[in-house]
């Protein structure tokens, strides 16, 4: 087998003390490394100083999802307490959900706000499928996340390993945030302060599209094989307007890896909405994005596979370990890296 497909081959060793926790303040004061491919150059800098190395000749494109407080605590009948995490809403007001704690088919669970779930099916993926009801009255998804916006929490990775705070609210969300539905952030926008954003709209072309980031984006690949590991999908639609752009010859800079996967999946032959499970590594390599602005990810997942697809595993691999000896902060607080 080659050692691209080697799920083992996207390993590496990071100090935990890299990981994190909280963002800086001001978002734009984070690190920024920059690698260029024509001249195979590294460059450090400030995230305050990107636009001094963007091409010219390119237009941005921007995921203006919204993190909802997706994460809930609530109790069974038996007085059992549970933790909640809703994914994505499916079709007949059914939602997916990760369940922390023991449920059987046909269990209800009791929140606040008089909100209650009821398990309808157990998955094999360990995910879950329930309804919301309110007062006897089943609830459709925007009834869902106004009740969250009362008793939820936002959903912070895994891998900070504390709660949420009233900080998170903000810190967590990018600054054009619209469309409610993710349930974790779009990471390479939140970088971004105003005063920057004002001065990066008025110089380039700035585009959006719309990709709830689910639950599935932490999943960590556990097949030898990366090809055999069975991708999740999640809600996409892209705008008439973006779409006419993403229809010419412009050259394409993208803000995170959402952003990435789901131009690319148009690219395919894809409609402007729907549900995107593009798989991007070095077997599938970008067709449409030219340039890519990143945070840095964790070992062995489809993000760091996915920049491997523009730049390969091996160099991709060496711009980590450059960030670790300078002393980056990764994950979705951290620094960032733009390959150009």
């Amino acid at each position: 087998m080659s050692i691209e497909l080697l799920t083992s081959s996207y390993d590496y060793t990071l100090p935990p003390e890299l990981i994190a926790t909280k963002p800086l303040y001001p978002r734009d004061s984070s690190k920024l490394l920059i690698y260029n491919r024509a001249n195979d150059t590294i460059t450090h800098t400030y995230f305050r100083d990107i636009m001094d190395y963007i091409p010219d000749d390119c237009d941005i494109f921007l995921n203006d999802t919204k993190v909802i407080k997706a994460r809930i605590y609530g109790k069974k009948p038996s007085g059992g307490k549970l933790e909640f995490l809703l994914n994505k809403p499916l079709d007949n007001n059914r939602y997916l959900v990760m369940i922390r704690g023991r449920v059987k088919k046909g269990t209800i669970v009791y929140f606040d706000n008089n909100l209650s779930a009821k398990v309808l099916t157990l998955n094999d993926d360990g995910s879950r499928e329930v309804i919301f009801e309110q007062n006897d009255k089943i609830l459709m998804f925007e009834e869902v996340i106004s009740i969250l916006d009362d008793i939820g929490h936002i959903p912070l990775p895994p891998y900070i390993q504390r709660e949420d705070n009233d900080s998170d609210k903000e810190d967590y969300q990018t600054l054009f945030a619209s469309n409610s539905g993710a349930v974790a952030s779009p990471t390479a926008s939140l970088h971004f302060t105003k005063e920057l954003f004002e001065e990066f709209s008025s110089k380039y072309n700035i585009h959006k599209i719309t990709l709830h980031v689910g639950s599935g984006t932490f999943k960590p690949v556990e097949v030898d094989n990366i090809l055999a590991h069975p991708m999740h999908s999640e809600y996409y639609n892209i705008p008439y307007s973006t779409q006419k752009i993403l229809d010419t010859k412009r050259k394409v800079l993208a803000i995170g890896t959402t952003v990435t996967r789901t131009i690319e999946y148009y690219a395919r032959g894809n409609s402007s909405s729907g549900e995107c499970d593009l798989f991007l590594n070095p077997h599938n390599k970008p067709i449409k994005v030219d340039y890519l602005l990143t945070n840095f990810h964790l070992p062995k997942s489809t993000l760091i596979m996915l920049v491997s697809s523009f730049i390969g595993r091996e160099r991709s691999l060496e711009l980590y370990q450059e960030a670790i000896k300078n002393r980056y902060r990764f994950y979705s607080y951290g620094d960032a890296m733009m390959i150009i």
